[in-house]
């Protein structure tokens, strides 16, 4: 008995050490990921650099050409991509399941579109772990507990709009994107302009809200299904929520970002984002 307890001891011993060396074969493949992307990048960026400019802004919607110059975009470089960073985050299982907190580190590429997150967190003790990507057309969202077990990995036409339609709802936050041929735009009013992204065969579109200082508060799309990570889907309205702009080296950049489920029965607010860091490559 003392013989099987000690086995026991040391089994357990080591698999506290294997959850805690920071290796991860997860981390592994978001970092390669990001790297083939920058190395892509840099050796396309052998122009000039290039800076916005009014003659950029003017075929756009009149509410989406006052967000750039309230922000402060005009005459600054036009970026690559954007690194977004959020720590310490409410992340809601689904409807009556439970919430947990998680790091989420993204990257925008500007000219494909891309769109590759990390997240990490740890669910009663064990690692978890999972990448969300829109790359070369294909959106997947994958999840590995304890460093070694997916637990779900979501792929398909649907999961491929979907991504797509998150990559136009961040695309104000790297304005070039915004720029960028695969994007369409129709004027609304003063405070609303309608977004159409077209790649690889799939559109997906979405309405941004501005209020009447020229922020970006909201962007809302029917293009996104709710997918539990047990595989069910439903069509649900889906919006993101960007708020608390503050300056960064001239350029006003929100620092909350949720996103809400709009079900019929109630609003789900599954990511809570606040404090966060955009940061742009070029």
């Amino acid at each position: 008995m003392g013989i099987f307890l000690g086995v026991i001891i040391v089994i357990v011993g080591l698999i506290v050490i294997f959850f805690n060396i920071p290796y991860s074969k997860t981390t592994r493949e978001f970092n390669i990921s990001i790297n083939r992307e920058k190395q892509a990048i840099a050796m396309n960026n052998e122009k000039e650099q290039q800076y916005f400019t009014e003659a950029d802004i003017a075929d756009l919607p009149a509410p989406v050409q006052k967000y750039f110059r309230y922000c402060g975009f005009i005459g600054t470089p036009k970026m690559s991509y954007m690194k977004v960073a959020f720590n310490n985050v409410d992340f809601s299982l689904g409807r009556g399941k439970s919430t947990i907190k998680v790091d989420y580190t993204q990257y925008n590429i500007v000219n494909k579109p891309i769109r590759i997150a990390l997240i990490d967190s740890s669910m009663f003790g064990v690692p978890f772990q999972g990448i969300d990507s829109y790359i070369d057309g294909k959106g997947s969202m994958k999840g590995v507990i304890a460093k070694l077990i997916t637990l779900f990995d979501q792929r398909g036409e649907d999961m491929d709009r979907a991504s797509l339609v998150t990559f136009l709802s961040e695309s104000l936050l790297a304005p070039d994107a915004a720029l960028q041929d695969y994007v369409t735009w129709e004027e609304i009013d003063d405070l609303h302009a309608k977004a159409t992204i077209s790649c690889y065969g799939t559109s997906a579109s979405g309405i941004f809200t501005f209020n009447e200082k020229g922020e970006m508060t909201s962007f809302t799309t029917e293009d996104r299904e709710a997918i539990a990570m047990d595989g069910k889907r439903e069509q649900v309205t889906w919006t993101a929520i960007i708020s608390d702009y503050e300056d960064h080296n001239g350029i006003k950049q929100p620092t909350t970002l949720q996103a809400v489920w709009n079900y019929d029965e109630g609003d789900l607010l599954y990511f809570d984002g606040i404090h966060t860091s955009i940061e742009y490559g070029f």
